[in-house]
């Protein structure tokens, strides 16, 4: 395997793993300037405005995680470059979409809606080329 191809993945992967760590941090920063405004240690106070901020980082903690896992796995695999760009701008604007669209509404939104299907599609393609390669 040429090594600066997998350098080529492994860049990738660590682009997009780090914009999305530093979207993590800033949804879990929303939500500890919220809890200090309404003074609020533990849990959401029942303050609906807390309770949203919790499950938008919530939500994205729960994708962000899996998108980052199947993005180094693509890289060791040296699937190809651009699938992995194309997969991260995917996952990326998928998990902004459903962040913005969950801090305006608790209902459906366009955004939600969007943002779940970039991230399932990107993570369906992910995983069904991670089992190729590891079957082929």
């Amino acid at each position: 395997m040429n090594l600066t191809i997998l350098s080529a993945q492994l860049s990738a992967a660590a682009l997009y793993s780090g914009v999305l760590i530093l979207m993590g941090i800033v949804l879990q920063a929303r939500v500890i300037m919220q809890r200090r405004t309404k003074l609020v240690g533990i849990g959401d106070g029942q303050d609906k405005e807390l309770a949203r901020a919790i499950r938008v980082h919530g939500n994205f903690s729960e994708n962000a995680p899996v998108a980052i896992g199947a993005l180094i796995l693509l890289a060791l695999v040296a699937a190809p470059a651009a699938l992995m760009h194309l997969l991260g701008i995917m996952i990326v604007v998928g998990r902004a979409a459903h962040a913005f669209g969950l801090s305006r509404t608790a209902g459906s939104s366009p955004g939600r809606v969007a943002g779940m299907v970039l991230t399932l599609t990107a993570l369906g393609i992910a995983a069904l080329t991670l089992l190729a390669r590891a079957l082929w």
